[in-house]
């Protein structure tokens, strides 16, 4: 069969994938358009074994909440290099995973890459087409669900796709405390809480700030009474940093977390209560 200019152009249009590819896959499959799409993702999962050694730091992260707002997915998927993660259909790529994630109701690598993106493909499947596109080692890295029957679920990811965040929260669903969710969730990503409270830090945590606190306390040789003073103040400044409900509302200074949610509560009769949260950073 003849391979028409018109016939690349088709499965360009239908895959992506460059004209030089395209025409060898038209030839191989002697013009057969499905054969040809076929061989072209075979290539992407060759692909995938080519470039397995290598180190795939880049990608996006992406989140996607249900239509009830009580359920939430965040992934990462990496690829080599932040001029392949900046392109649109990389971006609807990583998008679709999430949403796949979602779903799918599941956090499994396995169960997500098995997992239908569309009717034909599935998450793997994809990954290997897109790989057979880019050029590149692209992988799902990792993926969380968060879930809050008894309130709502709301995201935040930063411009560039590089930061992202999910918060539960108990309470009543409505338009402000939907948008309070979401400013959390970008507290979240820009202050890096280790625990939405002190119960959250272990005391093994605790115990190794301590020792920290106190050996640079005797090294200035501060008498023992001064040494513990200075160590319980830095361990409640400690806590301060890494509690979420205790850190400072990066868009109100001199105003908690905490104090942030009991003005918002009283203020519109609402019982707002986080219960979960998750962060992922690129390559983190």
């Amino acid at each position: 069969m003849e391979i028409t200019l018109e016939l690349i152009k088709e499965l360009r249009n239908k895959t992506g994938a460059g004209i030089n590819d395209c025409k060898k896959a038209l030839t191989e499959a002697d013009g057969n358009m499905e054969k040809a799409i076929e061989l072209l993702r075979k290539k992407g999962a060759a692909m995938a074994v080519k470039r397995a050694d290598k180190i795939a730091n880049e990608g996006a992260i992406k989140s996607k909440i249900s239509d009830d707002k009580k359920t939430g997915a965040i992934i990462e998927v990496n690829c080599e290099t932040d001029f392949v993660s900046k392109g649109d259909e990389y971006q609807k790529f990583a998008d679709s995973i999430a949403a796949a994630a979602l779903n799918n109701d599941t956090d499994d690598i396995e169960k997500i890459l098995s997992s239908k993106v569309n009717d034909k493909l599935t998450v793997k499947e994809t990954i290997d087409e897109i790989m057979g596109k880019v050029g590149e080692k692209t992988e799902l890295k990792r993926a969380k669900i968060l879930k809050s029957q008894d309130g709502f679920v709301a995201d935040y990811i930063h411009f560039g796709s590089k930061l992202g965040a999910l918060v539960a929260l108990k309470g009543t669903l409505t338009d402000e405390s939907e948008k309070l969710g979401k400013s959390l969730a970008m507290q979240i990503v820009a202050m890096n809480p280790q625990a939405i409270d002190r119960s959250g830090i272990s005391q093994e945590v605790i115990n190794k700030e301590k020792d920290i606190y106190m050996t640079v306390a005797k090294n200035e040789k501060k008498p023992d009474n001064i040494a513990e003073t200075i160590v319980n103040n830095k361990i409640e400044r400690f806590y301060q940093d890494n509690c979420l409900v205790e850190q400072e509302y990066i868009n109100e200074s001199g105003k908690s977390i905490k104090d942030l949610l009991a003005e918002f509560n009283k203020k519109n009769n609402n019982t707002l209560e986080i219960t979960d949260m998750v962060r992922f950073q690129l390559g983190a």
